[in-house]
């Protein structure tokens, strides 16, 4: 069975064989024993709440537990840019006008803002390549999105995602070779690498601090502003499903685009209900109720412990206010019968 979970300390080698297998362009998941133990610790730390909420980081990790094998990861950070400041561009417009010449242009423009800082923000979403099947990257992804549904008061109103932006097979970067490598000649990878070593706040107090205008840019670098790298594209699928939405934020680096929700009006937030662990004898996905004409309808199920948190999927649906679940199912989520759960649809009603 496949249990997504809070991690532990005892994951570090785990976690240090997934970061192996990322490549470039995850920041917060880079293969360094020093820098992951560190992030373990902050983690197990966060779950005890040992450490103030805003600055938590709650980092997940998904367990195939027939193998004891860590098969994927994926974090939420309570806040950004309170310790080092956090930057972004954001897109705004510039117009230019004469009334004697009758000319009126308006001109896109590329601001480095701190306007998020202090956001919660998702991040860290990797799966191993052999497990991208089935319903193991939505249960990877949305398992947080149910545990802010939780736990709401732990977060800001507001809640981002940073994704990765386009790429060129060779790891070049079109957005950054037109205007950060002639800042501080240095390829992409090796900014990629400083900052994830804390330095992304030195880097940006380097970039020009006026209005950049994108219509100076190269085409090939203005066509790939907010655009994803193409093995993002499921991932941003999956947020967007989750109510989060592009506004105009783009990272420093590469242009990817920056999602954003308010958190009470994630889908999470609003769908997902508490229900009662109810016995059951009968085989997984059997015995409570279903979808229409005996498709199986994928629920997300999440215990209510912040400390041992823990999700899986299951073909159960809650009724009148009971879930029935196997006695795997209620090892998996170690919980007991009567035991609260929060309940989701796992995919979106169309």
């Amino acid at each position: 069975m496949l249990v997504v979970r809070a991690i532990q300390k005892s994951d570090l080698d785990g976690l240090m064989y997934l970061a192996t297998q990322v490549g470039d362009g995850m920041t917060t998941l880079k293969p360094d024993t020093t820098m992951l133990g560190n992030r373990i610790s902050v983690a197990c730390d966060s779950f005890a709440e040992r450490i103030p909420p805003e600055q938590r980081d709650y980092l997940f990790v998904l367990e195939d537990t027939e193998n004891r094998k860590i098969v994927g990861v994926s974090a939420i950070k309570s806040a950004v840019g309170l310790d080092e400041p956090f930057y972004n561009y954001r897109i705004g417009t510039l117009v230019h006008s004469s009334k004697e010449l009758n000319v009126y242009s308006r001109m896109d423009t590329l601001y480095l803002s701190n306007d998020l800082t202090g956001c919660a923000e998702l991040c860290s979403l990797f799966l191993h390549p052999d497990y991208r099947t089935g319903n193991n990257g939505k249960l990877l992804s949305k398992c947080r999105f149910l545990f802010i549904a939780q736990f709401p008061h732990l977060f800001s109103e507001k809640l981002i995602a940073e994704l990765r932006g386009f790429q060129h097979p060779d790891g070049s970067s079109p957005f950054w070779d037109s205007l950060g490598r002639h800042f501080f000649k240095m390829d992409f990878n090796r900014a990629d690498d400083l900052s994830s070593l804390g330095k992304k706040s030195f880097i940006a107090e380097l970039m020009p601090r006026h209005p950049l205008y994108v219509a100076y840019l190269p085409k090939e670098a203005q066509d790939v502003i907010g655009q994803v790298h193409v093995a993002t594209v499921p991932a941003r699928r999956l947020l967007e499903q989750e109510g989060m939405y592009y506004e105009g934020f783009v990272d420093i680096f590469d242009a990817g685009p920056v999602l954003q929700a308010r958190v009470n009006e994630l889908r999470a937030v609003r769908t997902s209900e508490l229900a009662d662990v109810a016995d059951t004898a009968e085989p997984d996905g059997v015995g409570g109720a279903s979808g229409a004409a005996g498709a199986a309808t994928p629920m997300l199920v999440a215990n209510t412990s912040i400390q041992n948190y823990r999700i899986i999927v299951s073909d159960i649906m809650p009724q009148h206010g009971q879930i029935k679940l196997s006695a795997e199912q209620r090892h998996a989520l170690q919980c007991a019968l009567k035991s609260p759960v929060r309940v989701m649809n796992l995919n979106v009603n169309k």
